[in-house]
C-alpha cells in the first residue's frame, strides 16, 4: 500500500478497491488504532450508516462540533480529495484550494466515502512535514461554499425542528462573502429573531436558500439557535420535487 502522497490524488475507482480489499481506507499509515474519539465516532457512524447518505455537511458539522481533526474522504469525481478538518485553528488541509474548485456542479456531487484520524499534523506542530506549509488554508470559506453549493439543501439536523435563528453580534463585514438576496436577509437577521419559514419568504430568498444560509452561517460560527423565542416555529417541509 503506498503512503499518502498530499501532491497525488486517488480515482475513486482504485479508493473503492483498496477501501473493500483490505478493509482499510487508502490514506490509513498503519500507525495504530484510530485517535478518533468515541463520540465523535459514533456520530459518525449514525450519519455513514446508511449507505445513501455520505453528506459532507454533517459530516464536518460533527468534526466541529466535538473540536475534533479528522481527514475526510471526500468523493468529487473523478477524484477522491483527502480533506483534513482543524477545528481548533480554523484550517483546513487539502492538496489544492477547495473554495477555488470548478466547475461548481461538482461540488453539488460531493459525498464522504470515509472519515480517518488526520494523516497531517496542524501548523507549528515540531513533526509537521516541511511540504505541508503551504495547504493550510482557513476555514470559513469552504464551510460557506459547501454549505451554499453542496449537496445539502436543508438544514442541518443540530440547529432544525422549532427554532428561531438571528446573527450573532459583529460586523456583516466579518461574516462570509454573501451576494444578491443574502446580504439584506443577513441585515434582517441581525436586528431580530425569524423562523425559517419567514425567511424563506422574504424577496430573492427560498426556502432551499434560507437553509443554506443558514447552515452557512451556523459552521462559521455567525448563527444564534433559540428554541424559546416567540418566532420560532417549526421548520417546514419541503416540496417534493416534480419531476
Amino acid at each position: 500500500m503506498r503512503d499518502f502522497d498530499a501532491s497525488t490524488l486517488w480515482r475513486i475507482s482504485a479508493f473503492l478497491r483498496q477501501r473493500d480489499g483490505r478493509g482499510e481506507l487508502p490514506f490509513e499509515r498503519g500507525e495504530g488504532p484510530s485517535l478518533l474519539s468515541t463520540t465523535l465516532l459514533a456520530d459518525l457512524d449514525r450519519l455513514l450508516d446508511d449507505p445513501a447518505s455520505g453528506d459532507p455537511l454533517e459530516v464536518v458539522a460533527a468534526c466541529l462540533r466535538h473540536r475534533e481533526a479528522a481527514l475526510v474522504c471526500l468523493q468529487c469525481a473523478p477524484w477522491v480529495w483527502p480533506l483534513t478538518i482543524f477545528p481548533q485553528q480554523q484550517l483546513y488541509h487539502a492538496p489544492r484550494d477547495l473554495v477555488d474548485l470548478e466547475p461548481a456542479p461538482v461540488l453539488t456531487g460531493m459525498q464522504v466515502l470515509g472519515v480517518e484520524r488526520p494523516g497531517v499534523r496542524p501548523p507549528g506542530h515540531w513533526r509537521q512535514e516541511p511540504a505541508d506549509a503551504g495547504r493550510y488554508r482557513p476555514l470559513a470559506p469552504l464551510l460557506w461554499r459547501l454549505a451554499m453549493e453542496g449537496p445539502r439543501s436543508r438544514l442541518l439536523a443540530e440547529i432544525g425542528g422549532r427554532a428561531a435563528y438571528r446573527l450573532a453580534p459583529g460586523p456583516l463585514e466579518q461574516r462570509p462573502g454573501a451576494s444578491g438576496a443574502l446580504r439584506p436577509a443577513m441585515q434582517k437577521l441581525k436586528q431580530d429573531a425569524s423562523a425559517l419559514r419567514d425567511i424563506a419568504r422574504w424577496p430573492g430568498m427560498s426556502l432551499e436558500r434560507a437553509s443554506r444560509m443558514l447552515n452557512g452561517l451556523y459552521l462559521c460560527g455567525g448563527l444564534m439557535v433559540t428554541r424559546s423565542h416567540p418566532a420560532a416555529r417549526d421548520e417546514p417541509t419541503p416540496r417534493p420535487r416534480l419531476i
